[in-house]
């Protein structure tokens, strides 16, 4: 929890607010300048008179939603007029752009008409490619929203209407599975027919549930036939034939209670009158109906859901409104209907009984997370929501007509991953070769849940043939206690049982029998699972080696080098790592191995880095890195890097390469355009392989990279080695890195293979 004086701090200091403009278009020159304002600007201008849906390819109109209120419905402030609402909307923009990375102008305004608002929102049209509508009160919210979306040919949306209705939904769908019960069977009981619970009643109809089966309360009571007093036709619609005139009436026997109200309406005695396996969703906030303890307390059959992150199943609507525009926007949607709406609501049901990522069990400082009663709804963080439910609401858009860009939906689905980060991004082209043609690669750690949990992914994207080393029933165990889909997938060995042991022991022995190694000892060492792991990729038992989680670098690597050994043509392994930045991708080498390497060592490490950057479909541009210019400053090391430029000069004429250089000319094209024309960089958009010219140089920058610069690390690849064996950095226990590792395993064994067979 916070206190007050935290609150304000956050949303004072520095910059004030939670937003801000930032240009996506360099304007650092005057002909930045000429392109972005007068005279280029007048391109697109006529483009857009002549064709206005050009607006989509020329400004930010497709990526761009205004979120609108009046602040008459601010969360449970009510109408505390629109400047005190404003910082609500900005909350809101950040968090479309961080869950969907859509931007938001927040439109704050001075009116309690409906009618004038409906005006203004519908002339903003040729601005945005959709509308969020935000804390606006019943049922004036009904009226806006119905006219707009009659009058606009962009998406509409009122969040506090369909958001905590979908996400609701998709835990009311999950809640009714595991009772036994059925959605066109189960009583329902709402409080509060604000614009929230009405849209939720109406949802849950869409969702399988029957009219006659629900029961509306507002503040006067149970809302039925004839009842005079506090209706509006909204309400009216949800009238019913009932001797019931209280929510405890009501909720007798029913066997779902939605609260959409004020806290502590429900008592203890009111939950043991609802029906075997009550479902509870209390989300008034910031305190629910019934707090969780007490409903726990008076029925432990009870699967209970409220609006707050401190207790099982939140029903937040960050989980709907950020990714339902995502897919909508995608494909320009004309509207967000009922069928975008319901897939919404069923690829979160669905998204909720998948295994949960190790990441965002960590997020939530959770031991362990799975489908169950404490577990119904997915988590705002995990990061395949925007996947799941992007795509889920785009094809639904497309199926149902009102979708004006017609996109591949497996394409598009992966193209979501850019949103992400860049590298889900690059990973995907390394993923998509894997897939090919999957291979057999070994895990010495296979009883480690990351490893298990990475195998499910490794299966289902269809990467690779996993074997799994360690102790069967072990590992058995831990796969059903995962609820892992993994037994007919993936190989299990261990390694003392394997038939193949002996042989290992006898080809380690006589591998090396003259550096130190007696048979006793070849024993004692095989029965270690690197080393055996190790074997099976040098006999060819299996393509590649995933391992490193809970053992150091050095003892990963040294049964890798002294089993398989470096290539033919390389002298020194040398370790690589990918950091990917919010709008480029750079390679590092050497960051792991070698800690002074020569002129000769830099050269082949740029030339191993040149061809494993072609395998992301990237051109690799070098720069030999150094604290001189081109020359400026004569020293053993400046003259090291200068060396190994030309070296590979040389070998590899095809390369762009150069150096030495600092750091900054490296990558800030500017400064090589301008000041360094003459160099192969110049014109490149700066380099992406930067050469380090030690490995404390090297570490040091890409963990400084990864802390303090935001960047996202992947690796280390090793490279150079006979056969691919990949490492993991001890203690990261996120399964992503595992996958990742694994994908650029295998497309190491399919490049292993294409080299044998061309031979």
């Amino acid at each position: 929890m916070f206190d007050v004086k935290e609150a304000l701090y956050y949303h004072s200091r520095g910059r004030k607010g939670k937003i801000e403009v930032s240009p996506t278009k360099p304007c650092q020159t005057q002909r930045d300048l000429s392109l972005a304002y007068t005279p280029g600007v007048a391109e697109p201008c006529r483009k857009i008179a002549e064709n206005p849906d050009d607006a989509y390819l020329y400004t930010a109109k497709s990526n761009l939603v205004a979120v609108v209120s009046n602040g008459t419905a601010v969360l449970g402030l009510g109408d505390i007029g629109p400047a005190a609402g404003k910082p609500v909307m900005e909350g809101k923009g950040v968090l479309f752009k961080r869950f969907a990375d859509i931007d938001v102008f927040d439109l704050e305004i001075d009116s309690h008409d409906p009618e004038e608002i409906i005006k203004l929102v519908k002339l903003l049209e040729p601005t945005f490619g959709g509308i969020n509508l935000e804390d606006i009160k019943a049922p004036d919210c009904f009226r806006i929203e119905e006219e707009l979306k009659k009058q606009m040919n962009i998406p509409v949306f009122h969040d506090d209407q369909h958001g905590t209705a979908i996400i609701s939904g998709a835990g009311l769908l999950n809640a009714v599975e595991l009772t036994n019960k059925r959605m066109d069977a189960i009583k329902i009981v709402v409080n509060g027919a604000g614009a929230a619970g009405v849209a939720c009643a109406k949802f849950y109809i869409e969702l399988g549930a029957k009219l006659e089966n629900i029961v509306m309360c507002d503040s006067k009571g149970v809302i039925y036939k004839d009842r005079g007093i506090g209706m509006n036709p909204y309400k009216e619609y949800f009238a019913v034939d009932t001797k019931a005139r209280t929510l405890a009436d009501a909720l007798k026997g029913a066997d779902v209670f939605v609260g959409l109200s004020q806290a502590n309406v429900v008592s203890q005695d009111m939950v043991r009158s609802m029906a075997d396996k009550p479902i509870i969703f209390a989300m008034a906030n910031p305190d629910p109906e019934i707090t969780y303890e007490d409903a726990v307390a008076a029925r432990s059959d009870v699967i209970m859901a409220t609006g707050r992150s401190d207790y099982p199943n939140q029903v937040n609507n960050v989980l709907g409104f950020p990714f339902i525009f995502r897919g909508a926007l995608d494909v320009r949607a004309t509207t967000i209907n009922e069928e975008m709406k319901v897939a919404a609501a069923k690829s979160l049901a669905a998204l909720a009984k998948e295994p949960v990522p190790f990441s965002v069990i960590k997020a939530y400082r959770q031991e362990h997370i799975e489908f169950g009663r404490e577990y119904i709804i997915p988590k705002p963080f995990d990061p395949r929501v925007l996947l799941w439910e992007a795509t889920a609401v785009a094809e639904a858009a497309i199926k149902s007509g009102v979708a004006r860009l017609k996109l591949d939906v497996p394409t598009y689905r992966e193209q979501l991953e850019s949103h992400l980060g860049k590298s889900r991004e690059i990973m995907r082209v390394v993923i998509n070769k894997a897939r090919k043609k999957p291979m057999r690669i070994v895990y010495p750690e296979g009883d480690h849940e990351s490893i298990l949990k990475a195998c499910e992914i490794v299966l289902d994207e269809g990467i690779a043939q996993p074997i799994l080393l360690g102790n069967q029933d072990v590992i058995n165990e831990k796969i059903d206690n995962l609820h892992l889909n993994l037994k007919k997938g993936v190989e299990i060995i261990d390694p003392v049982k394997s038939a193949d042991f002996q042989k290992y022991i006898d080809i380690f022995y006589d591998l090396r029998k003259r550096k130190g190694i007696t048979h006793h000892s070849a024993l004692r060492l095989m029965r270690q699972n690197n080393y055996f792991g190790t074997m099976m990729v040098y006999h060819g038992d299996a393509d590649g080696l995933v391992a490193g989680l809970t053992r150091t670098y050095p003892e990963t690597i040294r049964p890798a080098l002294q089993i398989i050994g470096t290539r033919p043509d390389v002298h020194k392994v040398a370790g690589l790592y990918i950091i990917t930045l919010q709008d480029k991708v750079l390679f590092f080498a050497d960051t792991t191995v070698n800690i002074e390497p020569t002129a000769e060592d830099l050269a082949e490490i740029a030339m191993m880095c040149g061809k494993e950057v072609r395998r992301f479909d990237l051109e690799p541009k070098i720069a030999m890195l150094s604290f001189s210019n081109f020359g400026s400053t004569h020293h053993p090391l400046t003259d090291k890097m200068r060396r190994a430029t030309e070296l590979v000069k040389a070998q590899a004429p095809d390369l762009i390469i150069d150096g030495e250089m600092q750091a900054d000319t490296a990558v800030v094209p500017e400064i090589l355009d301008e000041v360094y024309r003459f160099s192969t960089l110049s014109g490149k958009d700066g380099a992406n392989v930067l050469i380090f010219p030690n490995l404390e140089a090297g570490n040091i920058a890409y963990k400084l990279m990864q802390r303090l610069g935001k960047a996202e690390a992947i690796g280390p690849i090793l490279m150079g080695m006979r056969k691919p064996v990949h490492l993991l950095q001890i203690g990261d226990y996120d399964e992503t890195d595992v996958v990742n590792m694994t994908a650029i395993a295998v497309v190491d064994a399919q490049a292993y293979l294409d080299s044998i067979m061309g031979a």
